[in-house]
């Protein structure tokens, strides 16, 4: 199924000894020839068994700051996705730091085999809006939205997604597709009574999640609808209840329509939901059965993308599993990607997806080709291209990547233009010129401290460099 993911880049053909781990790789799945293999192929060729499992995880940190905590999976665990979260009202200078921070830690070749990370927020809109300050709008309810004209909210949908382009959120966990029926909405907990729903209707909510899907796609930030296969009928809310059950919904249910437009549209995210549903696969949760994953999601809608949890680390509804079994149970089921919001727990996760994987051959290539469903994702995204080496020197290359970003043309040259450009995208006045003013303006852009340099210094190019990465 065709992906079609927003994210443009240009870059040279990654090669295989651009992209290794300084470890040997691992055997598994024998890649095509490496005429006939895609890039993704060749990298998840390259990486080391630990590398491909780090792919599969997706990890927090503070909105507003890089932990010590994710630091160290990163970098031990070669965790290779990052999801902001809680709230942060610093705007996108700030955002825009951290972002180029997270994807910092993917830098060493030993780490992530130098595979950019995708990093997400909820932001929905509402509610559930963890970005903003200067430089977010205040994004309404998604029942507000389903409202508005299908026009006007992909219009909208796609000046919130530039908004977290550029400040270096590739991936947004939204939109949200639960459709609650208005007999339900008052007694459904995570969904209706916060108003994250489009509307009553599966035909609303198909239109204006579609509209909002597009429009962020548009924007270049990759979609994720949830909670498949519906969190419209329950009651209870997995993160602070347990045994949250559907006793509604078949695998035949209208309420599915709208996961299966956005599965036809290219969505590269499907965010599992974590109760049960007693007329589907009664027991177990719908992020362990192979029947919902499998059967219905897989085989009847034809995705072929990345299939992800909601948050495991805190969720009440999956206390009775340790955290090593949620993962192992999810990636059995046919899942690609776990996100938890506790670091603490993801050593425990990798260490049981990794003894499985070294002892159990049909598990090993469950993790092999969930690696490589990530790393294809990240492919269409433009994630797997050269990446600039941070040196603090202008090159060509360093000139066509930035005149890329600005959407000028391209010459490879540090001209008047490219300069005027890029004061203009920063708020600075467009003088043409490198200056002190434009130098403040640039690293208060970039969300690092000023040091009163009068001329573009190497170690705001440096930051400038690293930002690109995030834009890729």
């Amino acid at each position: 199924m065709k992906r079609t993911l927003a994210l443009t880049s240009a870059v040279a053909t990654i090669t295989l000894t651009a992209t290794s781990a300084t470890a040997a790789p691992t055997a598994g799945a024998a890649p095509p020839s490496s005429v006939a293999a895609s890039r993704a192929e060749q990298v998840h060729a390259a990486m080391t068994r630990d590398q491909r499992i780090g792919q599969l995880f997706m990890v927090a940190t503070p909105a507003d700051s890089v932990s010590p905590g994710l630091r160290s999976v990163v970098s031990r665990q070669h965790v290779g996705n990052v999801i902001l979260m809680g709230r942060s009202t610093a705007g996108a200078d700030h955002i825009r730091s951290v972002t180029t921070g997270v994807q910092r830690l993917t830098e060493p070749t030993a780490v992530t085999a130098r595979v950019p990370a995708f990093v997400s927020a909820d932001q929905e809109g509402g509610n559930v809006q963890v970005l903003r300050g200067p430089g977010y709008s205040t994004m309404p309810t998604a029942l507000t939205q389903g409202r508005w004209t299908t026009a006007t909210l992909r219009s909208q949908a796609r000046s919130w997604g530039l908004q977290l382009s550029r400040s270096g959120v590739n991936t947004n966990l939204a939109p949200v597709l639960d459709t609650v029926p208005t007999t339900d909405k008052s007694t459904n907990e995570p969904i209706g009574r916060w108003d994250r729903e489009y509307g009553p209707l599966t035909t609303t909510v198909t239109t204006k999640g579609g509209a909002v899907r597009s429009g962020m796609s548009g924007a270049g930030v990759a979609t994720t609808v949830k909670h498949f296969p519906g969190l419209g009928r329950v009651r209870g809310n997995t993160d602070t209840t347990s045994g949250v059950t559907d006793t509604v919904t078949t695998s035949t249910s209208g309420v599915l329509r709208p996961f299966a437009d956005a599965v036809d549209a290219g969505t590269p995210f499907v965010m599992m939901s974590s109760a049960y549903y007693s007329r589907i696969d009664a027991s177990q949760p719908a992020l362990f059965s192979p029947t919902v994953i499998g059967t219905i999601l897989r085989q009847r809608m034809g995705f072929d993308g990345i299939v992800m949890t909601d948050d495991v680390g805190n969720a009440k509804q999956l206390a009775a599993w340790t955290p090593g079994q949620r993962a192992t149970k999810f990636i059995s089921a046919g899942g690609d990607m776990v996100l938890t919001a506790r670091t603490d727990s993801l050593p425990a996760m990798v260490s049981a997806v990794r003894s499985k994987a070294a002892s159990d051959p049909a598990f090993r290539a469950k993790v092999d080709a969930a690696a490589l469903r990530v790393l294809r994702a990240k492919d269409q995204a433009g994630m797997l291209g050269t990446r600039l080496t941070p040196t603090g020197t202008f090159t060509p290359y360093f000139a066509e990547r930035l005149q890329g970003w600005l959407g000028k043309p391209v010459t490879r040259t540090w001209d008047t233009a490219t300069i005027r450009s890029l004061q203009w995208r920063i708020g600075a006045t467009t003088t043409g010129r490198r200056d002190a003013a434009s130098m403040r303006a640039l690293q208060d852009h970039l969300g690092i401290s000023r040091d009163g340099a009068t001329r573009w210094n190497s170690r705001t190019v440096a930051q400038v460099q690293r930002y690109l990465n995030t834009q890729l």
